[in-house]
């Protein structure tokens, strides 16, 4: 390992209770794509930034732990643990049993504009020997909280209101200029903005493939 090599846990539900909030716009079955297109991309942005050294899956669904292993992810099982902030404990305690002491990131499934470029930012603003937050789009939820150090512990407070109780728990806010980081989506017009900043390929493939209305453009991915 080299030194401040980072290891990144994201949590994904069962798909069958996948983005309730689109209800209005997407059946259930493209509601599923579509969370499998922004994992995609998500994991890819991740795997690109040269200091995460791995990207860790955690996830009770068959489908997402096939997808997340073709995409060069490790597979954390979740048979017995219902609550996302004690999932992500048991990935990153699994993670640091392996590893050694090693730094933690745990980022939200749907950030389908996040660029390697923002994610390679975000590591390097954060005060060494913390846990960081990056705050989402809402001001509410948390994108990204990191573990800025070997003897760090993640201690995932992710819910409602998680930005504050993140924060409460000593977090620090980071205040960078990261839109794609902070766009993780839960309604049409998260996906809309998302779209705007511009989303990954499997999104917006996804999108094209549906009819979603708008333009889906390219943004241009820099590696760090």
């Amino acid at each position: 390992m080299r030194p401040h090599d980072v290891h990144a846990v994201i949590a994904v539900k069962n798909l069958d209770l996948a983005k309730s909030r689109l209800a209005e716009r997407l059946r259930p079955e493209l509601r599923a794509r579509l969370v499998l297109a922004m994992l995609t991309d998500t994991v890819t942005a991740a795997l690109t930034v040269p200091r995460i050294a791995s990207v860790t899956v955690v996830t009770p669904d068959p489908v997402v732990a096939a997808l997340s292993a073709e995409l060069g992810a490790a597979v954390h099982p979740e048979p017995r643990i219902s609550d996302l902030n004690a999932a992500l404990d048991d990935a990153a305690s699994a993670l640091r049993r392996a590893n050694g002491p090693v730094e933690l990131l745990a980022l939200q499934a749907d950030l389908p504009a996040v660029r390697p470029e923002e994610l390679c930012a975000m590591l390097a603003a954060a005060p060494r020997g913390r846990r960081s937050i990056v705050v989402d789009h809402a001001g509410t939820g948390t994108a990204a909280l990191y573990a800025a150090g070997p003897a760090v512990a993640l201690d995932p407070r992710f819910g409602p209101g998680s930005a504050r109780a993140h924060i409460a728990a000593g977090a620090t806010d980071l205040d960078g200029d990261w839109p794609g980081l902070r766009r993780d989506v839960d309604t049409a017009v998260d996906l809309e903005r998302a779209v705007e900043l511009g989303a990954g390929d499997a999104t917006r493939a996804l999108l094209r493939d549906i009819g979603w209305s708008g333009h889906v453009h390219e943004a241009v991915r820099r590696v760090c």
